[in-house]
């Protein structure tokens, strides 16, 4: 695994590194004393996958606050999709800035967010799986969740949207008083 830190504190791209050979491949998708080793303190709690029929179907953006903030890893086991992750912590210097990396079945990618930073993705093809690695249970009290289209963050959507929730299109618009999201790591 190769860990490149992105211009979110905190917010790793991860290179997976396959072993091939002429049956297929094997991936390590984690390894506690690798990311130790990058100085991150990860722990698996909860492991949940998801799968979204159409291209352009968007997901997010979504959080969970203290106590049960969370780190979430996410890899893309089939399809492909624009993954984001916005920061909304509290004192940031970056944040409701956003960043977004292409994960797919064939780039052998993963993104980890840390606590308070929010998660949200478009599908790039339809018949798309994401893997996600949870440092804490899901807890739908202390879930948060801001639409798309804030004015506050600046996603930059590849496709016109085809498909969401009802739940994630009503999410409501960040507050003019809101200072970000008290976190725990």
């Amino acid at each position: 695994m190769v860990f490149q830190e992105l211009s979110i504190q905190g917010v790793f791209k991860i290179s997976l590194n396959p072993v091939s050979d002429n049956r297929g491949w094997f991936n390590r998708l984690y390894c506690k004393e690798m990311f130790a080793n990058a100085g991150i303190d990860f722990s698996i709690t909860q492991i949940n996958h998801s799968f979204t029929k159409m291209k352009g179907s968007f997901r997010g953006i979504h959080y969970q606050i203290a106590p049960f903030s969370e780190y979430k890893l996410i890899t893309c086991i089939s399809g492909a999709v624009l993954d984001f992750g916005v920061d909304l912590r509290k004192n940031s210097d970056t944040l409701f800035q956003s960043i977004s990396v292409e994960l797919s079945e064939s780039n052998q990618q993963a993104l980890l967010l840390p606590p308070g930073v929010g998660h949200a993705f478009q599908t790039l093809e339809d018949n798309t799986g994401l893997l996600y690695l949870h440092s804490s249970f899901y807890n739908k009290h202390y879930e948060g969740g801001i639409p798309y289209n804030d004015p506050k963050i600046n996603l930059n959507l590849p496709l016109e949207i085809a498909d969401i929730s009802e739940r994630d299109r009503k999410h409501p618009l960040i507050e003019t008083n809101f200072q970000g999201i008290e976190y725990e790591v």
